[in-house]
């Protein structure tokens, strides 16, 4: 499932169109996660594309009318393309533009969405409870830690919640709990302050080196351009059950922490 690195690397692919003007919309299957408005087909033509941002994993197309929502759910990519490139089996959204250019979502799984938010409503379910973004300075040792404090559950999971930090997916948790050398075990609510700093220290660095990777390429992720993402190659321990830690040497745990698998260096990373 594309995480927050592989998200913001689309969006920011698809900053050239800021400023653009909608020719067309086409709906080929509408069946997502939840149904593609067929209202997009009237609302979205000629208006201006003003911005592209970015809430959680939520690619935020901004018009004078409202916002269209974009969602990569588990497979899905978002491509760039001339008008005359064909569609193929599982392209599911297009929005065309007056200079040729052609933004396409491709998702063969269909988890994927994308939604419209009208100026009027001005907020959508999606993103009302959201907790903060990981790389700005909202996010810091002092909130984590009280955001922590009534929380038995594991760290890796109480990281993963949306509610609590956005953005922090599998990958990216097993990665920064390695890198801050805290056990993916341990409970939520008995990390120290000084934890907390070093975890988000490590949370910050780990998606910032991601970004600069252009995220992690392992199925189905490719940037707009059609480029791979090449932070996989610097996992130190998703993903590489009984190999070496690149640290200590000894081989690399798995195990199952809220149906996710989840991998750590058990010398690294004591209790």
């Amino acid at each position: 499932m594309p995480e927050l690195p592989e998200v913001e690397t689309t969006r920011r692919g698809l900053l050239p169109l800021v400023g653009k003007v909608v020719k067309s919309v086409t709906i080929r299957h509408p069946t997502l996660r939840w149904p593609i408005p067929q209202s997009l087909l009237q609302i979205l033509p000629n208006q201006v594309l003003r911005g592209l941002t970015r809430r959680a994993k939520y690619i935020l197309c901004e018009y004078d009318t409202g916002t269209l929502l974009l969602h990569l759910g588990m497979s899905g990519r978002v491509q760039l393309l001339d008008t005359n490139y064909p569609a193929e089996k599982h392209d599911h959204f297009d929005i065309e533009f007056t200079d040729g250019q052609v933004l396409r979502l491709r998702d063969p799984r269909r988890f994927g969405a994308v939604l419209w938010i009208d100026n009027k409503e001005n907020h959508h379910v999606l993103l009302n409870s959201l907790g903060p973004e990981p790389l700005e300075e909202g996010f810091n040792a002092k909130y984590l830690h009280a955001a922590l404090s009534n929380k038995s559950l594991v760290i890796k999971n109480a990281i993963m919640d949306g509610h609590v930090v956005v953005g922090v997916g599998n990958i990216y948790a097993s990665e920064s709990l390695f890198r801050a050398r805290i056990h993916p075990e341990t409970a939520a609510n008995k990390l120290t302050l000084r934890q907390c700093e070093k975890l988000v220290v490590e949370i910050k660095s780990t998606l910032n080196d991601a970004l600069s990777a252009g995220g992690s390429s392992l199925r189905d992720f490719f940037g707009v351009d059609g480029n791979i993402g090449y932070f996989q190659q610097e996992y130190f321990v998703y993903a590489r059950t009984d190999e070496p830690c690149k640290v200590c040497t000894k081989p690399i745990k798995c195990i199952r922490l809220g149906q996710r698998s989840t991998f750590y260096c058990e010398k690294c990373q004591k209790r």
